[in-house]
């Protein structure tokens, strides 16, 4: 009997996770998006790029580090390789060497040239557009592939990183132990006309104005739209 009670409240659990939102939340969040979309219209990745290989490696060189540091790094190596081709010949010796003042460089020049050298035998030099495609790549994650597919080929995808996690759970939007969990919660509440932008729109909120150790509620543009009970204001 304690069994099925237990596999009914699962039930009941999974049911609710999955309900659309009342009305009145629905035009919450249609407000939130709005603000954030009228302040930057057309927002844009952060991370330095020039076609969507380069792009992968950025993205691939930004985990566990700042675009900033990241784009310090990048316009010597994407000044000698720019292609897988060129990438591969390049050589994990010597893109380690112009990786070196990023974190885990190491591993992320080996995972470089390996992908590098898979783009050309599996899908001629080209960067793939399915998630299982990349998703295959050595280094590429769900995040990574998500970004790949957002910024290179205008898919309507969200990649969870840290800034966007923290603002999901704290407005709240979507609430999630993990960042697959607010990824599908986000994808299901977010309205379809914002959903190519509310990545970069997520993520540029998080890490200027809604800051891990103290937010800059008072110059918040969705502060009254905010359910955070630690509000700065």
């Amino acid at each position: 009997m304690a069994e099925t009670i237990s596999q009914g409240a699962r039930a009941g659990k999974k049911a609710r996770a999955g309900r659309r939102p009342a009305a009145a939340e629905i035009a919450r969040i249609d407000e939130i998006f709005a603000r954030l979309a009228a302040a930057n219209p057309n927002p844009k990745s952060e991370l330095n790029y020039t076609n969507p290989f380069t792009l992968l490696v950025a993205v691939v060189l930004s985990a566990q580090a700042t675009d900033v540091g990241v784009n310090k790094a990048t316009p010597a190596l994407f000044a000698r390789a720019d292609t897988p081709a060129k990438m591969a010949a390049l050589g994990e010796e010597r893109v380690r060497d112009l990786i070196k003042t990023i974190g885990l460089f190491r591993a992320k020049a080996k995972n470089i040239v390996a992908l590098s050298r898979l783009l050309l035998e599996r899908h001629g030099g080209e960067v793939p557009r399915t998630r299982e495609e990349l998703t295959a790549l050595p280094g590429v994650g769900r995040k990574t592939a998500n970004v790949v597919l957002n910024v290179a080929f205008h898919e309507p995808v969200i990649a969870v990183d840290t800034h966007i996690f923290r603002v999901s759970n704290r407005l709240p939007l979507a609430k999630g132990k993990t960042p697959e969990e607010v990824e599908a919660g986000l994808a299901r509440i977010v309205p379809q006309k914002y959903l190519l932008h509310a990545h970069h729109w997520l993520i540029l909120h998080g890490r200027y104005v809604c800051k891990a150790r103290k937010p800059e509620c008072p110059r918040c543009i969705i502060a009254d739209l905010c359910r955070f009970k630690a509000k700065t204001i």
